[in-house]
């Protein structure tokens, strides 16, 4: 019902653009834009890019991630990434989607674990960055063993198994020279006393892991169990030599587009 929503919504946008008689008998849209364009790319673009920044709103709007502190333009990037990263040949990643806002103060609420399908926020809680990447802020990022830093960018959640620290969840980086070594690292996300209130009442601040993004206790167990094998995790912080090919948004408009109109068509 959502989606097509959209869809019509979509399409009085874009009927609102034209002239009345634009969807006359004998009239179509190409003949609008043949003074200026041999072909009809130009329309599609412009009507999957509306459908998508809509689809990027609303979503924003239903699942409370505007009383929920995530900023729009992060959460935008985000989105972008998982759409590109679903149009990779060959891949299956479910529709949850988990964001950490590194630029934040550890002492604030800085994940979201989001259900795209259902359009619900699942969690909004503390994690921690790497001793080595700073104290209350997260300032410096690696990918280099041994570095006790926290890695930025895209990652596919993988299996999970039981450590040192219980019930622990592998993650594979997809980010050339900003997060691939994470396997290799031990970079997984786990739950760690140092990850809670009263932590924070007591020295201002979250405790630090070895590079992993730590959760607190309580949450660690339902959290992984949602995010497990195949999700999208976007790891955000200050640093401008940050680059990537998910972010990218004309293939991710794409993808959603050949998603979007499917189902909306059916």
């Amino acid at each position: 019902m959502a989606k097509r929503y959209i869809f019509y919504l979509c399409f009085v946008i874009v009927s609102f653009s034209y002239p009345a008689n634009s969807f006359a008998p004998g009239y179509s849209i190409k003949n609008k834009f043949e003074a200026k364009s041999s072909s009809t790319d130009e329309i599609s673009v412009a009507v999957k890019t509306q459908a998508f920044e809509t689809h990027l709103h609303t979503l924003f709007t239903q699942t409370g991630l505007d009383k929920a502190n995530l900023d729009f333009v992060l959460f935008r990037k985000a989105l972008v990434g998982y759409y590109n990263i679903q149009s990779k040949p060959g891949s299956f990643i479910k529709p949850i989607l988990s964001i950490v806002d590194f630029t934040k103060s550890s002492r604030q609420k800085r994940l979201w674990v989001i259900d795209l399908k259902n359009h619900k926020l699942l969690f909004n809680t503390w994690v921690a960055h790497g001793k080595g990447t700073g104290d209350e802020f997260a300032r410096a990022f690696s990918n280099e063993p041994n570095s006790f830093k926290s890695s930025l960018g895209f990652y596919l959640t993988a299996q999970t198994y039981l450590g040192k620290h219980g019930l622990s969840l592998k993650l594979n980086g997809l980010d050339q020279n900003y997060n691939t070594n994470a396997l290799a690292r031990a970079v997984v996300i786990h739950g760690a006393d140092y990850v809670s209130a009263n932590f924070i009442q007591r020295y201002g601040r979250l405790g630090r892991s070895l590079g992993c993004p730590a959760l607190p206790l309580k949450e660690t167990k339902p959290i992984i169990n949602k995010i497990k094998n195949n999700t999208c995790l976007y790891i955000y912080g200050s640093d401008k030599t940050y680059s990537s090919p998910y972010l990218t948004e004309a293939s991710a408009i794409d993808s959603f587009a050949a998603q979007f109109f499917s189902l909306s068509a059916s």
